[in-house]
């Protein structure tokens, strides 16, 4: 028993490749075995993760599950896994996520199966890497291998002519961010002979080489954040994406830059974090602002979406940089509960686009005459995007505008402007869409949830509802590691 508990993590960590191997055994032509091979994998993947949580040890901030393989012990290379607070609900969600796109993808996908399921299970494999292995370079190595499943995915099915193009701005914006990265890790490893995140940890670096590490490496985590002025492939990306890509893309690729910043520049790079700061502040303050404007005269359904994206991500940013316990732990839970919200949104974009192939905001109107289901899902999450309180937003915006008042009067106050600016892009989308007169000239066929879409929306719904009321769920887990993270940052 002990000797599966000490492995678990890596068979969790394959199972996605036993996924794709069984899929590309399947014919092409056997659609529905297909589906279900791929829905019984990620179910099965989602069920693991759970476990992860079930069996996961509140009073410890240390890794949990660690696996240890030795890869070239010759040069000090080994890989490591494990998983602590800061990581464990990445990986659920991650894992919930790709099984609701697996759900919502079963009628819109009807070319290349075979291949769709294959990257996204790729795409999976590379995220729980991501969250898991304790070792920089190969930290680096899954985080941007990411970028390849997501390219092909935006690149082939996405909705229209520029989706290339779309494509290619994704890539070279988060590739270019991360060439520094690389001969950072270079360079550590030079210096260190190992790049072996607990044994890094145990490492003074000196102040002038911790300004230009820390600088290498956030300039990697701002591009996938997204922060300015490198957040443009972000709204490309998204209204190019399937739906279930744009998913993907705001539950859990934006979560990629403020996981590396937790798990890699603050415990690593302390004193280089402190000299920033007010650096970091400026951009993300100017970012909640005006990506709130910009989100207020989109008139694409997704822009608008994305644009909220970038604005709630800097409001993580600003949580973390406020050097508490309070602001840290409110933008972990801002960024998981961002996770639920924004997919959420994405999928309840799709449901017309699927019916209607336009996401032109001005075509629809009182859809809740005729959609009341599809109207009341819409109502809770746009509240929750707001952040009204019983939602999980609510919590960690509180708990970071807390956090960060304590720190910086002035960015608290302009951050929570960029709130009240949500609450006008938010009521005023749900506005032009559910109420008013149905615009029948347009859109003549209405058809409200059906079960299979419900079903999609309902772990989302009850996730965002759980976290708003009972944080402690999810605060208790955390807290433990986030002390331990403050130890190595205040040391």
């Amino acid at each position: 028993m002990l000797n599966f508990y000490n492995h678990y993590l890596f068979f969790f960590l394959i199972t996605p490749l036993i996924g794709i191997f069984i899929i590309l055994i399947i014919p092409s032509t056997n659609k529905l075995l297909i589906k279900v091979t791929s829905l019984f994998f990620s179910s099965l993947l989602f069920i693991m993760s759970l476990l992860l949580w079930i069996f996961f040890d509140n009073s410890s901030g240390f890794f949990q599950f660690v696996n240890k393989l030795y890869w070239i012990p010759f040069f000090n290379f080994n890989i490591t896994l494990g998983v602590d607070g800061i990581s464990l609900f990445f990986i659920l969600l991650t894992t919930l996520l790709i099984f609701l796109c697996f759900l919502n993808s079963w009628n819109s996908i009807t070319f290349n199966l075979k291949e769709y399921f294959s990257l996204f299970f790729l795409m999976e494999f590379f995220l729980i890497g991501v969250f898991c292995i304790l070792d920089v370079l190969l930290f680096y190595i899954f985080f941007e291998s990411v970028l390849i499943p997501m390219f092909l995915i935006i690149g082939i099915w996405g909705s229209r002519e520029r989706k290339i193009k779309a494509a290619y701005y994704f890539f070279l914006y988060t590739l270019l961010g991360s060439v520094l990265m690389l001969l950072a890790i270079i360079y550590i490893y030079i210096q260190i002979g190992t790049t072996d995140y607990e044994t890094l940890l145990s490492v003074q670096f000196t102040f002038t080489e911790q300004k230009y590490l820390w600088a290498a490496f956030f300039a990697s985590f701002a591009t996938k954040v997204p922060m300015l002025p490198v957040h443009i492939w972000l709204p490309e990306a998204h209204v190019e994406a399937p739906t279930s890509g744009s998913v993907i893309l705001a539950g859990v690729l934006l979560k990629l830059g403020t996981y590396g910043l937790f798990r890699y520049s603050f415990p690593l790079f302390p004193e280089a974090c402190f000299y920033f700061t007010p650096i970091v502040y400026l951009l993300a303050a100017i970012a909640i602002v005006y990506t709130s404007f910009t989100a207020i005269r989109q008139t694409d359904f997704k822009r608008i979406i994305a644009y909220t994206s970038v604005a709630h991500m800097n409001l993580v940013i600003v949580g973390m940089f406020s050097f508490n316990i309070i602001g840290f732990e409110g933008a972990l839970l801002q960024s998981i509960s961002h996770g639920f919200v924004a997919s959420a949104l994405f999928l309840i974009i799709g449901v017309v686009y699927e019916r209607h192939h336009t996401r032109m905001v001005k075509y629809y109107g009182g859809l809740a005459h005729v959609m009341p289901i599809y109207s009341f899902i819409f109502l809770f999450f746009t509240m929750s995007n707001i952040g009204l309180p019983g939602t999980g937003s609510f919590i960690g915006e509180f708990l970071i505008l807390t956090g960060s008042f304590v720190t910086n009067t002035s960015i608290t106050f302009i951050s929570a402007t960029g709130m009240i600016l949500g609450g006008c892009y938010s009521l005023w989308l749900y506005n032009r869409v559910c109420y008013g007169n149905l615009k029948t000239q347009y859109i003549k066929n209405f058809v409200d949830l059906n079960k299979r879409e419900f079903l999609i929306f309902l772990p989302l719904l009850l996730g965002t509802l759980l976290m708003g009321i009972l944080p402690n769920i999810f605060l208790l887990p955390i807290h433990m590691s986030v002390d331990l993270l403050f130890e190595h940052l205040f040391h």
